[in-house]
């Protein structure tokens, strides 16, 4: 199982929206980078939901293979289902502060939408939730 984050601005698309729906077609990404890792998504694959502006908020996972979008054929959808909140929130800040991911594309790249999930950033929010969801 591999474990990405992907970036979401509330107000086009929030954790809220996920719970309630319980699954979505992840789409809108047109990054080159960002489109190439949610191809690179498998069924069982766990993902950060992150909020722009707030941090990580949740957890989702994939349910399909990341596959091009039909409507837009520079861009790549994937199939997610919600799993749960983290509260509280993990802002950037406290990503930052930690100094454990200064090689990370969350802290290096700001607009990336999509990217991998280190391994030692899965282990450390393990470390601060208490929940079997991460």
């Amino acid at each position: 199982m591999n474990y990405y984050l992907a970036k979401t601005d509330p107000e086009t698309y929030s954790i809220d929206d996920l719970e309630r729906e319980k699954k979505t077609v992840w789409d809108g990404v047109t990054n080159p980078q960002a489109v190439r890792v949610i191809r690179s998504m498998k069924p069982g694959d766990r993902v950060f939901i992150y909020h722009s502006g707030e941090g990580v908020v949740g957890m989702a996972l994939v349910k399909s293979e990341g596959r091009d979008d039909p409507k837009n054929p520079k861009s790549a959808v994937v199939d997610l289902e919600f799993v749960g909140r983290l509260s509280p929130t993990t802002s950037l800040a406290e990503i930052k502060e930690s100094k454990l991911f200064g090689d990370w594309a969350l802290v290096r790249q700001g607009r990336l939408s999509t990217m991998a999930a280190p391994e030692k950033f899965v282990a450390w929010m393990r470390e601060r939730y208490s929940t079997s969801i991460v």
